[in-house]
């Protein structure tokens, strides 16, 4: 399985977890950096919580994550690697994403 990952010298290799949600009959895909994943931080008011089971997803090639996106509602995207995938498939813009501590992060809506 090809799995997808930081390709910037001396930086750790992320890959990504994805994990969809079913709320009201709504698919939320929850997708982030595998490094990331059991932190939390935050800068001012802002705080992105990565210790819930909300992100613990499966760690999936770009192909997966495309399968697991489709019928969604909503996606949230935290990290490089999963914003990166998510600007390139053109579900987010590029100027559309957050920075908490320095951690890219956008939410989408409406993928259906």
């Amino acid at each position: 399985m090809q799995r997808m990952r930081s390709k910037r010298a001396g930086e750790s290799e992320a890959m990504i977890l994805a994990k969809a949600h079913i709320i009201n009959e709504k698919k939320i895909v929850a997708a982030c950096d595998s490094d990331l994943l059991g932190k939390k931080f935050e800068e001012g008011d802002l705080q992105l919580d990565l210790t819930g089971e909300f992100y613990k997803g499966q760690e999936v090639n770009e192909q997966q994550l495309t399968e697991i996106l489709k019928g969604a509602f909503t996606a949230n995207f935290v990290g490089r690697e999963a914003v990166e995938f998510a600007i390139k498939k053109g579900i987010i813009q590029k100027e559309k994403v957050l920075t908490v501590a320095g951690i890219p992060n956008a939410q989408t809506f409406a993928l259906e």
